[in-house]
């Protein structure tokens, strides 16, 4: 029986054959094929074998390295075992999700952007928080935050607060900020290292109303509004460590937020954000990792991540009385982002 050009693509790719792979690109063959029964690309079979030249070629030829065959595994999984492949997939998928954020914030300042529109409409909806205390849920029933994320705001917390002016005095924890009140956990964990002052930023009204009820405005500097429109209240404040968890942003709105961190952190401050970046795909979320790094490395900043066991949320009954899980995986990967500030001339 012949074989289709696509069917001799994908046969090429697991062998390795150069020549034959460029024969079929050079003629035109869709790169992006999958196989109709294992959605299975050219590149997954490169990666699968281990064909380090050809998963090149492909890339370079315009195979999207994001692809999901029928189980919901990308080339970057098939190619666990091979560190060398693996950071070939990891760097390219990371260059092209920048190249690609970069086009969306130069559209951003053309017109209003979609998920400014989405924040607008989560901040106008009714939030309710369960009768335990340990879930806040948007009027869909889509969770805002829950109380598995305790352990992760504790050390979160310790992160942050791990630079203030005096290790041992009342002002041991320096000056915080965190952006997002949501459950109260990161700011009950603050509290804990005994900051010199900590200020809260909450865009949700009835957040920022259970807050108050908690009697938040006597702990902490609280004020009412987005970021954006806070932060150029503050002046010139500056910060030994920032959290930002927000809710109905995505990370266009973060990579705003992280352009600000040179003037609001204090040189060798502390940055930490929840990662929740890409949560479904263990190989996607480490590829918006990578992009985080290395945009805060332009702004200044060393970036590393602790991995960190959350067997708690894959727990379903966790997740009961929730529309869907925002989070998937039994792990995950705290941020810990050093401002090396420039140094004075």
């Amino acid at each position: 029986m012949e074989h289709t050009q696509e069917q001799q693509l994908l046969q090429a790719a697991a062998a390795g054959d150069l020549v034959k792979l460029n024969q079929l690109t050079d003629e035109g063959v869709d790169v992006a094929y999958q196989d109709p029964e294992t959605g299975m690309s050219a590149l997954m079979h490169a990666a699968d074998e281990r064909k380090k030249e050809a998963v090149e070629m492909l890339l370079e030829a315009g195979t999207p390295w994001n692809l999901l065959d029928k189980d919901g595994y990308c080339a970057g999984e098939y190619a666990a075992g091979c560190p060398e492949l693996v950071e070939l997939l990891l760097g390219w998928g990371a260059q092209a999700e920048m190249v690609l954020g970069a086009a969306e914030r130069a559209s951003r300042g053309q017109s209003a952007s979609t998920s400014s529109a989405v924040n607008s409409d989560y901040l106008q909806q009714r939030l309710h928080y369960s009768a335990d205390g340990t879930k806040l849920l948007d009027a869909d029933g889509e969770a805002v935050m829950m109380g598995w994320e305790g352990p992760l705001m504790e050390r979160h917390a310790e992160v942050i607060c791990s630079h203030g002016p005096d290790r041992a005095g009342p002002g041991r924890g320096g000056d915080v900020l965190n952006v997002g009140f949501g459950l109260g956990l990161i700011d009950e964990a603050i509290q804990r290292h005994r900051p010199r002052s900590h200020t809260i930023i909450e865009a949700h009204p009835d957040v920022y109303k259970h807050a108050l009820d908690k009697g938040w405005d006597k702990r902490a500097n609280l004020l009412l509004g987005r970021w954006q429109d806070v932060l150029p209240t503050l002046g010139d404040r500056k910060f030994d460590g920032i959290f930002f968890d927000t809710y109905g942003e995505y990370y266009g709105e973060m990579s705003d937020f992280h352009e600000l961190l040179p003037k609001l952190l204090k040189p060798g401050g502390v940055y930490s954000f929840f990662n929740g970046l890409a949560p479904d795909n263990i190989f996607f979320h480490t590829v918006e990792g990578r992009v985080a790094q290395l945009e805060l490395e332009t702004l200044g900043l060393t970036t590393s991540y602790e991995r960190v066991a959350i067997k708690e949320a894959i727990d379903e009954e966790v997740w009961e009385g929730v529309r869907n899980k925002y989070w998937k995986l039994p792990f995950y990967f705290l941020p810990t982002c050093i401002f090396n500030a420039p140094q004075q001339s």
